[in-house]
């Protein structure tokens, strides 16, 4: 280690209240937030409401939302609330049933009904079975129908008898009998007035046996052709006793169904079904009659108890798909479906087990969520959707065809052989809300050619609110209206004070406050545990820091075995004294939702070579792009900063020591110029400095993200070897406004134990890690003598020079041997 005296010293470092911008509980104006008005609007967000309201409310197609932002931001909440806004403006959309295809049992039909319609229409339906279950049979039972029936069965019975009688006494007259048996007619000779038997039959001569035959057979020819009219007239018997049915049937089916029809006056989707229902059930009246013999009771009181459980009924049925029956006050519906797979967003057709197959109807389709969404909203998760099968494909096209088609998965799969049914397609006509990330939006805009002309409007969440005394009150009253939403203690002036602060540190900016309300939720929640845990009345600050203290203990295991590390110097950390090519750099490490920072070795090693500055991280895949472009600009700032008369004749090597997994970002691109810098002029480095910003070809320190976290990484290793007052962090000077500190931090930094030092380029940085000027080239060229650029361009010019002279040693020695 090189030993040599510094010239400059350490800069006092930046002021306490540029490390930590407190809010001031004193000028909150209140004392505790019951004393605050609720306010109902979102603040920050007016961008996403304009469009969230935008889409609510106009009425083209295809402006559909897609809202993005990260988790936490309120943005369900805020989607909730302004659709159920805009929904009172909307008017209450149709009901719609299914209901029987008398003449295509497997295309049930779709009919629209006026709001609360449908279920009137199904519970009058299952009345008019129930009545007609009685009125048929006791009708059927009547004298009327007996008196009619008796005259068709006596009418169709001398109809069918009066041929054989007379066959019979024609027979009769040729000594030939006509009998009845069990297997039919049969003809037979008579012989002293009986039926001849086959022995008496037998004992005739030849001559009678003929006549005998050639009689019958003539007969036989006869009773033939009686015969054969025979079906024609149990033909025209069942038709006669059918139209005796549909008739007697009429009566009653047409005065029941003319009731109903009545009390669904004005509506001819209804009337134009109940006539189909009316000329269906008088053809098919026997259905009202099955099974009226089983019950001692009567023919039918079982069929009524019985009705919902009887399919021979269902074709009757009214299959409810939507009911806005019971809705108060005209509005849209608002469905959120948070499981949306195939079947609950278009529906489902359910099946039954009957005779050892799977049979369905009508009645067992099965409204999906944008059935109920139908003429409203519908929100849906867009990872959720994307992540079931079919499910986005098939949204996009109920949504380009503008219906509703309800498709099982298994016919999409192709791996059912079973019959389905064909609904008719329900006329769609709804705003989609997809709620998601930005990544998904840009993978959607980038590969999806359909989705933004289905999802027209985006709702962009912001992140951080800017600071200031207006938004400070309305994020007071946020707070207040979250207290009372979720039933917790008031909170004073000092634990809001203290909440705000916490706010301004989730945004990384001392000038923002986060609008992850979600995680301040959390915080909030766990305060008021404590508080009602020590009988408090209400929140205080001290309940907000333990809080949060608390929430960073829990997830501070990874933390502390990393600290534990540096402590027993597992992990070489210097926080004291100089070194040369060796530099203190900071990164952040996340763990879950957890950040810390942990500071990190990285040296350089610099000798004579080819102009080639090797990335150790880069060669072995560890060092991710943004890392390795951070590399490649230190290279071009010493190509263009140094001996620029000379070829490049350097070879140097850079690596984060005892780094074992990958590095990515260019937030380490100073320190790693830094190391190089010190490795070519020679000058150590104080090593109780770290530093962290990335750098541009110019020399310019550029600002970088997880700068508290970075340096209270830092302050925590020092603190754990001991503050010498002599460490401190580096930083862009673009971060100032970035930075709350914890507040153990601020109180060394107050008492001078540590530093936070703002630097702006290159040079600023290496005269303070160095205590050397860096030099600034001037009018000769050249850069002051011992400065640290002059020390480095001399390095440089040395190599070149060497370089030349081994060439040229070569090309001699090439010249000798072939002489």
């Amino acid at each position: 280690m090189n030993k040599r005296q510094s010239t400059i010293e350490i800069p006092a470092g930046l002021p306490t209240q540029a490390l930590r911008n407190e809010c001031d509980a004193q000028a909150m104006g209140f004392d505790s937030t019951s004393e605050l008005v609720s306010d109902s609007a979102l603040i920050g967000q007016e961008r996403a409401i304009d469009a969230i309201t935008l889409s609510a409310r106009i009425g083209h197609k295809d402006f559909n939302l897609y809202v993005l932002g990260r988790e936490g931001m309120g943005r369900h909440r805020a989607v909730a609330s302004l659709l159920k806004a805009a929904a009172k403006h909307r008017p209450t959309p149709s009901d719609w049933v299914y209901v029987n295809n008398f003449d295509a049992g497997h295309k049930p039909h779709a009919i629209p009904q006026p709001p609360g319609v449908a279920t009137r229409l199904r519970t009058a339906m299952q009345e008019l079975v129930n009545d007609l279950a009685v009125d048929i049979p006791a009708l059927f039972e009547s004298e009327d129908y007996q008196t009619q029936r008796r005259a068709i069965e006596q009418e169709f019975g001398e109809r069918h008898e009066v041929p054989l009688a007379e066959f019979a006494d024609q027979a009769k007259a040729q000594d030939v009998t006509l009998l009845r048996t069990p297997t039919g007619f049969m003809l037979a000779a008579v012989v002293d007035g009986k039926p001849i038997t086959p022995d008496q039959y037998e004992a005739m001569d030849a001559d009678t046996r003929q006549q005998i035959d050639r009689k019958i057979e003539t007969l036989q020819e006869q009773l033939a052709g009686i015969l054969r009219q025979g079906p024609q007239l149990e033909k025209e018997h069942r038709q006669r006793l059918e139209e005796l049915h549909a008739s007697m049937a009429e009566r009653v089916v047409s005065l029941r169904v003319g009731d109903v029809a009545r009390s669904f006056d004005g509506l001819p989707a209804i009337a134009a079904y109940l006539e189909e229902v009316r000329r269906d059930m008088i053809s098919n009246a026997e259905l009202f009659l099955e099974n009226r013999n089983d019950h001692k009771t009567g023919p039918f009181p079982e069929a009524i108890r019985k009705y919902h459980r009887e399919r021979r009924f269902d074709r009757y049925a009214v299959n409810v798909m939507v009911s806005h029956d019971g809705v108060r006050a005209p509005h849209a519906p608002i469905v959120r479906e948070d499981l949306p797979s195939l079947n609950n967003l278009t529906g489902r057709i359910e099946y039954f087990a009957e005779m050892g197959t799977l049979a369905t109807n009508f009645t067992l389709i099965k409204p999906g969520a944008l059935h109920r969404a139908n003429g409203g909203y519908l929100v849906l998760d867009a990872r959720r959707v994307l992540t079931e099968p079919f499910a986005w494909d098939t949204l996009k096209r109920c949504l380009q065809a503008g219906e509703i088609t309800i498709t099982s998965l298994a016919e999409r799969l192709n791996i059912t052989s079973t019959i389905s049914l064909e609904p008719d397609p329900i006329p769609l006509n709804l705003r989609v809300v997809l709620i998601g990330d930005r990544r998904l939006h840009m993978l959607l805009t980038m590969l999806d050619p359909e989705f933004c002309e289905l999802f027209k409007l985006q709702a962009d969440f912001e992140d951080a609110l800017p600071r200031s005394a207006k938004t400070t009150r309305q994020f007071a009253q946020m707070i207040g209206k979250q207290a009372l939403r979720d039933d917790l203690l008031p909170m004073g002036a000092d634990a809001v004070a203290a909440l705000l602060d916490h706010a301004v540190r989730l945004a990384d900016d001392a000038k923002k406050f986060t609008l992850e309300l979600g995680s301040l939720a959390d915080v909030m929640r766990e305060a008021d545990h404590y508080a009602r845990h020590d009988g408090q009345k209400r929140i205080a600050r001290v309940d907000i820091e333990r809080a949060v203290a608390e929430a960073d203990r829990r997830a501070a295991r990874i933390k502390d075995r990393m600290q534990e590390a540096v402590t027993r110097k597992t992990l070489l950390i210097d926080t004291a004294g100089h070194a040369v090519g060796q530099v203190n750099g900071l990164s952040v490490i996340g763990v879950g939702t957890q950040r810390f920072g942990r500071p990190s070795r990285i040296t350089a090693r610099a000798r004579m070579g080819t102009g080639k500055l090797v990335d150790i991280e880069r060669e072995v895949e560890l060092g991710g792009p943004l890392h390795s472009k951070g590399v490649l600009i230190l290279g071009g700032y010493l190509a263009t900063t140094y001996a620029l008369d000379v070829p490049m004749s350097l070879h140097a090597s850079i690596v984060f020591e005892q780094s074992y997994s990958g590095v990515e970002g260019d937030s380490a691109s100073s320190a790693e110029l830094y190391a190089l810098l010190s490795a070519l002029s020679g000058l150590p480095i104080r090593q109780g400095l770290a530093v962290t910003g990335s750098v541009n070809q110019m020399g310019e320190v550029q600002a970088i993200g997880g700068v508290n976290e970075k340096i209270e990484g830092f302050f925590d290793t020092c603190k754990a070897r001991r503050l010498t007052g002599q460490q401190g962090v580096l930083i862009p000077a673009s971060n100032v406004d970035h930075l709350m500190l914890r507040a153990d931090v601020v109180a060394a930094s107050r008492g001078q134990e540590f530093r936070v030092i703002p630097i702006r380029t290159i040079d600023e940085g290496i005269e303070i890690l160095t205590g050397r000027p860096a030099g600034r080239r001037g009018r000769n060229g050249r850069f002051p003598k011992d400065s640290v650029n002059a020390l480095v361009e001399a390095r440089l010019r040395a190599f070149a020079q060497t370089r030349r002279a081994f060439a040229d040693t070569e090309h001699h020695g090439d010249e000798d041997r072939e002489t």
